[in-house]
């Protein structure tokens, strides 16, 4: 298996609030920045905290039930089959999007409008994504250089992707469509929307990406939890500049994509993989925002200018 530097290491699926979101029914004005069209709900920050606890307290009880029942008919407790390796890491996705919609649930219905569901102008987005990616790739490789990093990824075989072809099919699922749907609705859409309540943008973006990088501490090798830190960071301001959750979505299905055919030393299968998982998860994300309904505020965004510090 080839060495992947850090940049393109998949995430493993492991203050001040400004005016706050448009009255219902109203429009969104053409020169509103980016932060007030994102239209985040005025969740507390102390919810970001609750909801992290409350999804990895599932995720541990279901990790130790599921354990249990793998020890009690003979199998390893340490190296358990790879099914269920695939299978823990989709309930972590789904109890930390469970917890998410819970807690928000505390503060009255939440809408896709909250949770950053809205089509952001489609240039200024794609530029803004290009943007965050170019500047990830170029941090991460200044780390790795400077740390010599040679450290292998091994979550792909420990899931079972070097495995029989529906393995293979269940891991790329997971990486590249279960992780970036249920960790960006988690981290950016709600973590940081909270955390951006209580100090701004870039002190919510840096927490943010510290905690992001911090859970992928048992999957991926410790070399290389900075700079998923500062994917975690970029994914947070490429949501703050565009007003959306659509392009880090996109952006973290793309990275992932290249991340998992690197380490596979796959050839066309990785454009393939690009944007298939692009298309599914952006694809699921808009359904999820039509059951979510836009709670009475306004639709797609218009082209806004650009908010303080946007590239």
């Amino acid at each position: 298996m080839s060495h992947v530097p850090p940049q393109f290491q998949p995430s493993p699926p492991a203050g001040d609030h400004g005016p706050g979101p448009p009255p219902d029914g109203a429009p969104v004005p053409d020169h509103a920045p980016p932060a007030e069209l994102a239209g985040r709900s005025a969740w507390p920050p102390w919810l970001a905290l609750a909801a992290f606890i409350a999804g990895f307290g599932v995720t541990i009880l279901a990790g130790a039930f599921v354990i249990g029942i793998v020890s009690a008919v003979g199998g390893s407790a340490s190296s358990p089959p790879t099914g269920v390796n695939v299978g823990l890491t989709v309930i972590q996705n789904l109890a930390l999007v469970g917890a998410a919609f819970f807690f928000a649930a505390m503060h009255g219905r939440p809408s896709a409008f909250d949770f950053g569901l809205r089509r952001p102008p489609v240039k200024r987005a794609i530029r803004l994504l290009f943007a965050v990616w170019i500047g990830f790739y170029a941090l991460s490789a200044a780390w790795a250089a400077a740390l010599s990093l040679d450290q292998q990824q091994t979550l792909p075989s420990e899931l079972g992707a070097d495995g029989p072809l529906l393995n293979v099919l269940a891991v790329v699922v997971l990486i590249t469509v279960i992780a970036p749907l249920g960790e960006e609705l988690f981290f950016r859409g709600f973590f940081y929307g909270a955390l951006r309540n209580w100090r701004g943008p870039w002190v919510a973006a840096v927490l943010t990406g510290v905690v992001f990088g911090g859970i992928h501490a048992g999957s991926s090798p410790l070399g290389y939890l900075v700079p998923l830190a500062i994917f975690g960071v970029g994914l947070c301001l490429l949501y703050e500049w565009s007003g959306s959750l659509y392009p880090s979505i996109a952006l973290h299905a793309l990275n992932n994509s290249i991340a998992l055919g690197v380490l596979l030393s796959w050839s066309w299968q990785i454009p393939a993989m690009m944007v298939g998982s692009t298309i599914v998860t952006l694809t699921i994300a808009s359904l999820l925002a039509r059951l979510l309904g836009t709670g009475g505020r306004a639709g797609p965004l218009s082209a806004p200018a650009p908010g303080p510090g946007a590239p």
